[in-house]
């Protein structure tokens, strides 16, 4: 699988709002984006989407952006719909995040459903753990290792 980058590395202090891009983060081992509101000792400390996801919402007429839908990290160039449970990511040269969890059950309707009006994380969204903590910079790489 062809590596590709990240375009967009996205926090936000409260669950269930979007997030905004902070341009950079440091992930730490098994918790997440220090300071994210989905940071935490669990199984979805990061949540992947990529930007051509995103663009399908645009060409729908939403007003959407990284971070609209609360991923933490936005891809390019990369086909997050192709990686599985259990699959490992490298994301530049120190984090390595391993999926966790394909799509996720929205059990209410949060601000981004509301605000947008369709939500593509319960589907789409790929979310993953910390297995080695670091830097994250907009224009890393991301490849499946």
């Amino acid at each position: 699988m062809p590596s590709g980058k990240i375009i967009a590395v996205c926090t936000s202090k409260k669950k269930g709002v979007p997030k905004t891009d902070a341009g950079s983060a440091v992930l730490e081992k098994d918790l997440g984006i220090q300071g994210d509101a989905h940071a935490g000792d669990w199984h979805r400390q990061i949540s992947l989407l990529s930007i051509e996801q995103i663009q399908t919402m645009k060409d729908k007429g939403y007003d959407v952006k990284p971070g609209s839908f609360a991923e933490n990290l936005t891809t390019t160039g990369f086909d997050l719909a192709a990686v599985k449970v259990g699959d490992r990511l490298r994301v530049g040269e120190s984090v390595l995040l391993e999926v966790t969890q394909i799509g996720k059950e929205c059990h209410t309707r949060c601000a981004i459903f509301n605000k947008v009006g369709e939500c593509i994380m319960p589907e789409q969204g790929v979310f993953a753990k910390v297995l080695e903590g670091g830097p994250v910079t907009v224009g890393d790489s991301i490849e499946q290792v």
